[in-house]
C-alpha cells in the first residue's frame, strides 16, 4: 500500500508525524513474501513514520549467511534482539534492565502467525540474536484483520511497543498508533467490519469453520481456546 495512492478523502497523511520520528534503534522488518500483496498491511504506516536509515524491510522466506551476509553480521552483533515469543524469550523491558549491552537493532518478522513460525524456525539466522517479547496487556487496535488470540499485535503495534521501550519514549507508540486507528476508521467507514479474534470466536461459538478433524490442528484450537500461545 503505497501512502499517496489513497484517495484524498482517506488520505493518512494528515495522521503521520509531521517529521520523521527520531529514534536511535535500528529497526529490521523481515517480511513474508505474502504480505508485500497485502493492500491492508502495516509496514508502510510504520516505515513512513520512521526515518529511512532506521527501518530496513527484507522480503523473503529463506535467509543464509552466504546471500545474507550483511543480514548475517547485524544478528550476530550483540546489540541484536529479534522479537518473537516463546518459551525461550525474555520479556523485552526486564532483558534491558539486566543486559550489559543496550539493545541498537531490533529484528521483527512481518506475516500470519504461521509464515512468522516458518520464518523464525527454518532460518537459523534469526536464533542467533537474544529472542524477546512483549509483556503488555493491551488489545490489537487493528481491528480489520482477523488475529490468532485477543493479545496478538500487528507489526505496527509491536514496532510501536518495541520502540517506546528501547527509546524510553511513550509519544512513540502513540505516534505509530495513529495512522494505524485512522486507517481501521476509514476502512470501517466505508464498508469493512470488525474482525474478532480467532479466540473469541471460538470461545463464543461463533467460529464460521467446521472444526477440524486432524489432531494436531485440532490440538491447535484447544490452545487457543485455552488462551496459550502457539
Amino acid at each position: 500500500m503505497a501512502l499517496t495512492s489513497r484517495p484524498q478523502k482517506v488520505c493518512l497523511c494528515p495522521f503521520l508525524p509531521v517529521h520523521p520520528l527520531q529514534i536511535s534503534t535500528n529497526l529490521y522488518i523481515i517480511q513474508h513474501p505474502a504480505e508485500e500483496s497485502r493492500v491492508l498491511r502495516t509496514v508502510p504506516l510504520l516505515a513512513a513514520c520512521l526515518p529511512q536509515d532506521k527501518c530496513t524491510v527484507r522480503i523473503g522466506r529463506r535467509f543464509s549467511e552466504e546471500r545474507d551476509p550483511e543480514l548475517s553480521n547485524i544478528c550476530r552483533k550483540s546489540g541484536t534482539l529479534v522479537l518473537y515469543p516463546g518459551a525461550e524469550a525474555t520479556n523485552l523491558e526486564e532483558f534491558i534492565l539486566e543486559s550489559p549491552v543496550y539493545p541498537s537493532t531490533i529484528i521483527i518478522i512481518d506475516g500470519t502467525w504461521s509464515q512468522a513460525k516458518d520464518i523464525f524456525y527454518k532460518n537459523s539466522l534469526f536464533r542467533l540474536p537474544k529472542q524477546v517479547q512483549l509483556k503488555t496487556n493491551i488489545s490489537s487496535q487493528y481491528v480489520i484483520r482477523m488475529q490468532p488470540t485477543n493479545r496478538c499485535l500487528s507489526t505496527l503495534e509491536c514496532a510501536a511497543v518495541a520502540l517506546s521501550i528501547l527509546e524510553k519514549n511513550n509519544h512513540i507508540q502513540e505516534a505509530l498508533l495513529r495512522p494505524l486507528r485512522a486507517l481501521c476508521s476509514f476502512q470501517l467507514q466505508h464498508g469493512a467490519q470488525v474482525r474478532l479474534s480467532k479466540e473469541h470466536l471460538l470461545e463464543h461459538g461463533l467460529y464460521p469453520k467446521p472444526m477440524p478433524k486432524n489432531k494436531r490442528k485440532l490440538r491447535k484450537m484447544e490452545l487457543l481456546m485455552n488462551s496459550v500461545k502457539i
